[in-house]
């Protein structure tokens, strides 16, 4: 038996889709056939608009950096949680979304039930280990009606998911590359974090996690 078949003659369990909450799905392994794609994409994105380490209006550093794609950016600084056509670093606007970004956060929408998702922004977040995701939720947008659409690329994380409330209970979940999350409706506006990353080496991605979220604005 050829070296091959013996990885085919033990494949690895596919992983159902799990329902976070009303409106809520983890799609595991969605974003896989793409993750090249999206890996290539998101270097020049992040050549052209670097990463940072935005201030929170409280004057907090976030331990995450990130970098935005799409007609609209969401950044914080003193003046508040916002979104702009421009990046603040550049003064450029933020680099275009790429189609393959696009069509996965259309296709992943409508496998979770959200038919005819338009994404206009794609906030990408670096996490090294140790960084992490506070309880928080998606508010700053006009349209409610649209979900978030969130892929994980690189390192496995721990997704936190909540109710409508901070006090509400909130599941953990693991993340790992090419998987999907998908929230809106009822649970557009739940409560969710990532846990502070553990340390580790993924093969294609080295030592950090990706998260590409995609967000309708208007």
């Amino acid at each position: 038996m050829a070296p091959a078949d013996l990885f085919d003659a033990h494949p690895e369990p596919a992983r159902p889709v799990t329902v976070l909450a009303p409106g809520a799905v983890l799609l595991p392994g969605f974003a896989l056939a793409d993750a090249p794609a999206l890996l290539e994409h998101l270097a020049t994105i992040a050549t052209e608009a670097p990463f940072r380490h935005l201030t929170t209006p409280g004057g907090a550093t976030m331990s995450v950096a990130m970098t935005n794609s799409g007609a609209l950016g969401w950044v914080s600084d003193r003046r508040g949680y916002r979104y702009e056509p421009t990046d603040p670093a550049t003064g450029r606007p933020w680099p275009p979304l790429p189609p393959v970004f696009a069509g996965l956060a259309r296709r992943a929408a409508k496998q979770a039930g959200f038919a005819g998702f338009a994404p206009e922004a794609c906030l990408i977040n670096r996490y090294v280990p140790g960084a992490r995701l506070t309880l928080h939720r998606d508010a700053d947008e006009q349209d409610f009606g649209a979900p978030i659409v969130s892929v994980s690329l690189g390192l496995p994380a721990t997704f936190l998911f909540g109710g409508l409330a901070r006090t509400d209970r909130v599941s953990r979940h693991r993340l790992v590359h090419g998987d999907v999350a998908v929230w809106g409706g009822p649970s557009r506006l739940a409560f969710h974090g990532i846990a502070p990353l553990k340390d580790g080496t993924h093969p294609q991605v080295g030592g950090v996690r990706y998260n590409l979220t995609f967000r309708r604005i208007s």
